[in-house]
């Protein structure tokens, strides 16, 4: 249950804060795996392990200064992870890609918050891949709402804009990730139609069932 879950991360942080280091453990295996995961949508795979770590021990020097329970504790270690990502995207003289005008998405709320219903979906290294295919405002917005699990309050103070900014990005980023999924469906579709004819028990060819090869693209009506 994510209650509970919830508030055993805010017990282990107050123990990790008295200095309780079984406790600091137990804080970093529930926030790494997700706050590696944005990281990842940030600079990529090669240099996410490296400014996760920066980040983590950012986190233990300065975790004696946070206060709050576990949600604001993700977006503080995600707020943390994204400084240490923008100045390592600087040092390296790279700049992350940004589809589009952000300016465009204040004050328009998304239709439908689908988060919660992608969150099974989306938790998995080749759901981070296709995330890294969106635009970067969309990208950041959909791993810091259905990965790292922040409210569009947290996520938008994270990333320094406002609420109906993030739920706008992270609807047309969850929108267009179903597209693509449905894209990675039919390419499997076509790939299940190339299996040779079988002969049947009496031993004639028979030619296989034709295989919908344009599996049909979730709407947002299906999310």
């Amino acid at each position: 249950m994510q209650g509970e879950d919830d508030a055993e991360l805010t017990a282990a942080v107050l123990a990790a804060q008295a200095g309780d280091e079984t406790a600091f453990r137990t804080v970093y295996r529930a926030v790494h795996p997700r706050l590696l995961g944005y990281v990842r949508t940030l600079v990529g795979d090669l240099d996410a392990e490296d400014v996760a770590s920066e980040a983590w021990l950012q986190i233990a020097r300065d975790l004696d200064r946070f206060d709050g329970d576990a949600d604001r504790f993700r977006g503080w270690a995600a707020r943390i992870a994204r400084n240490r990502a923008l100045d390592h995207i600087r040092m390296r003289g790279r700049r992350p890609a940004v589809g589009g005008d952000e300016t465009e998405l204040t004050g328009r709320p998304a239709e439908a918050d689908t988060a919660g219903e992608a969150m099974e979906s989306l938790a998995t290294d080749a759901a981070l891949a296709l995330i890294a295919q969106l635009p970067q405002d969309q990208a950041e917005a959909v791993v810091l709402r259905v990965v790292v699990g922040l409210d569009a309050k947290s996520a938008a103070k994270t990333l320094g804009k406002r609420p109906g900014a993030v739920r706008t990005a992270a609807h047309r980023g969850l929108k267009r990730l179903a597209e693509l999924m449905g894209a990675d469906e039919a390419a499997r579709a076509r790939g299940l139609g190339a299996v040779p004819p079988q002969p049947d028990p009496h031993g004639r060819v028979v030619p296989p069932s034709p295989c919908v090869t344009h599996s049909r693209t979730r709407t947002q009506k299906d999310m």
